[in-house]
């Protein structure tokens, strides 16, 4: 999943300048997305379009996967 995350990210922004971190707790995978403040709002996207799609795309793996994700997004 983190994998997903890191290639979906890097080519929407075409850097380098994020960090994902995974935490997994009582059967929830959770992923906090520290984007540098030049790329952050290419995650984020207008209206938030860009991190609903991408939380959309991991969900849809996470449920093939039979696992809970949580996708969060923060500035470095």
């Amino acid at each position: 999943m983190k994998d997903l995350l890191e290639f979906l990210i890097k080519n929407i922004t075409g850097s380098d300048k994020f960090q994902i971190t995974q935490e997994e707790a009582e059967g929830k995978t959770s992923f906090d997305i520290k984007a540098d403040p030049s790329v952050i709002g290419l995650v984020i996207g207008k209206g938030g379009k860009t991190i609903k799609n991408i939380r959309k795309i991991a969900s849809i793996k996470a449920v093939l996967e039979k696992k809970i994700i949580q996708i969060s997004v923060s500035e470095a």
